[in-house]
């Protein structure tokens, strides 16, 4: 017997600001998230730095991240496994909470 499990993905935009002082959450703004990245948009390298980045922020493997529309925009649909919605935003939230602290 062959059984397939579909897996739900969260999706959510992002607007990605490269070459910044640092990775940074800056909030949500019209339901698109606004991330900092340190990285330089050449080669590919703001889109791994963010991949990155957004495995640290919300606790999960870089495997379960991908970015499904954006690839060379600023603007991304990331769809990401293992979270919710409500995960996912708790878990920004997190983060903007404490870069404001340090």
């Amino acid at each position: 017997m062959y059984v397939c499990m579909a897996i739900e993905k969260t999706k959510i935009w992002v607007q990605v600001h490269p070459n910044a002082r640092g990775n940074e959450v800056q909030g949500e703004k019209d339901g698109i998230w606004q991330l900092k990245v340190a990285a330089p948009p050449v080669r590919g390298r703001a889109n791994q730095e963010l991949v990155k980045f957004l495995s640290d922020v919300l606790q999960t493997s870089k495997s379960n991240l991908e970015i499904e529309q954006g690839l060379s925009g600023r603007r991304k649909l990331m769809a990401i496994s293992g979270l919710s919605l409500e995960q996912v935003r708790a878990r920004f939230n997190d983060a903007v909470g404490q870069q404001r602290l340090n």
